[in-house]
């Protein structure tokens, strides 16, 4: 009798999510498509808040982290999926059934702390976006990889080859010219102060994404659950509400809260514009996210900095089309060090694989 109640009783667990790896192939491309347009439109879409006197620093933050409940949604779609396409056996077995929520409490913590990283991380970004021309911006974001490939290399013991040091190296120089303009390129009106704590504030934003990426992977690694894309959408939409939370503290401490109706009034392309500015910048920076989670989960936090890398010469162009900005020397040899630092990096990347297949090719063949 103890062993029948043994056998009829009811198990949850997660349902494996074992994907071909031609289907895992498609995600990472969806991915990456995600994160091209979130990356690309994002800082473009905070910058014309920005232009047209948008000051609120604090809540165009919590804007970037607001959009998680579309990630809800996303879950909720999955878990009916999972429920419909469940094997049940109810006769002398136990019953595998889906829960909605897989996270557990030890993740639940670590999700935490690294969201909170995430709102300030973001904070750093939209003060840089504030005081710098984006065409700037996006040069000082390459050093993003430089801080990625080494912190990846501390917490999760990435290997680095020759052509990823060689483009560490070359974007870690594209930023020193950046540096060397002495704010040439200033925007009108701006005090040199500001736009020097841009610059500052931006460097500060991509070493600390460079430490929040490997984290990730880190958190992936050594975890106990099996991660699965399910429980990846559970860790971004909880660091997302835990970035929220952050800037939320923020906004009430500066007082946004009581001037975000006035700053609308006030904007110069009107109320109706701000808030579709608004909308448009929280459906863009979810696209950025979800990107960059899925790259990780997919891929590795480097390949996310290295494809964050590639879209430099699209934002400076998009730029210089929609803000006028100019296009000095300085910019040209910092874009020419960046991508020759990409092609490095995905040359040794070519080389690595071809040496991988070319040894299991040896291998099947003495077997």
């Amino acid at each position: 009798m103890e062993d029948l109640n043994q056998s009829t009783t009811t198990t949850t667990t997660p349902l494996p999510e074992k994907l071909p790896p031609t289907t895992n192939k498609h995600l990472l491309i969806l991915n990456c498509i995600l994160l091209s347009i979130g990356n690309c439109g994002g800082p473009l879409i905070l910058r014309l808040y920005f232009l047209h006197h948008g000051h609120r620093i604090w809540f165009i933050t919590f804007i970037q982290t607001i959009g998680f409940p579309f990630i809800l949604i996303i879950l909720t779609i999955l878990h009916f999926h999972r429920r419909r396409h469940a094997f049940v056996i109810t006769t002398n077995h136990p019953t595998t059934t889906t829960t909605f929520i897989y996270m557990r409490r030890r993740l639940f913590f670590s999700v935490a702390f690294i969201g909170i990283l995430t709102g300030l991380d973001n904070y750093l970004y939209s003060y840089g976006v504030a005081h710098l021309p984006i065409s700037t911006y996006a040069l000082i974001n390459a050093t993003r990889l430089v801080f990625m490939a080494a912190f990846a290399f501390i917490l999760v013991r990435q290997k680095l080859t020759a052509y990823s040091v060689n483009a560490v190296v070359l974007l870690t120089v594209g930023s020193a010219v950046l540096a060397l303009q002495g704010g040439g390129d200033r925007p009108g009106g701006e005090r040199k102060v500001e736009y020097v704590m841009g610059f500052v504030m931006t460097v500060a934003a991509a070493g600390l994404y460079g430490l929040v990426s490997p984290l990730v992977e880190l958190m992936y690694k050594k975890g106990k659950e099996v991660m699965t894309y399910t429980l990846v959408l559970e860790v971004q939409m909880m660091m997302c509400v835990f970035a929220t939370v952050f800037c939320t503290v923020g906004m009430i401490f500066n007082n946004d809260l009581k001037v975000i109706s006035r700053e609308a009034g006030d904007f110069g392309l009107g109320k109706t514009k701000y808030y579709m500015i608004l909308s448009i910048s929280v459906v863009l920076w979810q696209c950025f996210f979800l990107g960059a989670i899925g790259v990780i989960f997919y891929g590795s936090s480097l390949l996310l900095g290295v494809i964050v890398t590639i879209q430099i010469p699209v934002t400076e162009i998009l730029s210089v089309i929609f803000y006028k900005e100019k296009f000095k020397t300085e910019k040209g040899v910092a874009l020419v060090l960046s991508l020759w630092g990409f092609i490095s990096y995905f040359y040794g990347e070519y080389k690595h694989m071809k040496k991988l297949n070319d040894d299991k090719r040896c291998a099947c063949e003495v077997v």
